[in-house]
């Protein structure tokens, strides 16, 4: 069984190398864990982790979670599990760079929040922000 050591990463290691480690320890934490949340928690820790653990710039991170779409209004993202400072609860699909990517259907990369048309300041020390959907069934 994996456990809380499964977020240790050691020092030197390439962002590659912490990229193999979280897959590898997540393959194992989901193994027999079929809840979605209880996998998300888990993935947002050892991304968040993994990426504390290499040097600067990467390791410049603050946040690092999931939004999922919400049930009761579609078009609209709710906080899911994440690691880092308080979040912003709900973003409208085509607002700020996770309600893009979620509107596009497409990833996000942003070296310059200030620069991103409509960005939502959740939290001001962000500088830069990277967002990947999931797509499940093709939504």
């Amino acid at each position: 069984m994996v456990h809380a050591d499964s977020s240790t990463f050691a020092s030197g290691l390439s962002k590659a190398e912490v990229y193999t480690q979280v897959l590898e320890q997540a393959q194992g934490l989901f193994e027999s864990q079929r809840n979605w949340v209880c996998n998300l928690a888990n993935a947002s820790s050892l991304l968040y982790h993994g990426l504390l653990s290499l040097p600067r710039p990467s390791s410049a991170v603050n946040w690092c979670g999931f939004y999922v779409v919400d049930k009761q209004n579609p078009g609209q993202l709710i906080l899911g599990p994440f690691q880092g400072k308080v979040a912003c609860q709900t973003i409208a699909f085509g607002r700020g760079v996770c309600g893009t990517a979620a509107k596009e259907v497409k990833t996000q990369l942003v070296p310059n929040v200030d620069a991103f048309p409509g960005h939502i300041a959740c939290d001001s020390a962000s500088k830069s922000e990277i967002v990947v959907p999931i797509i499940q069934n093709g939504k």
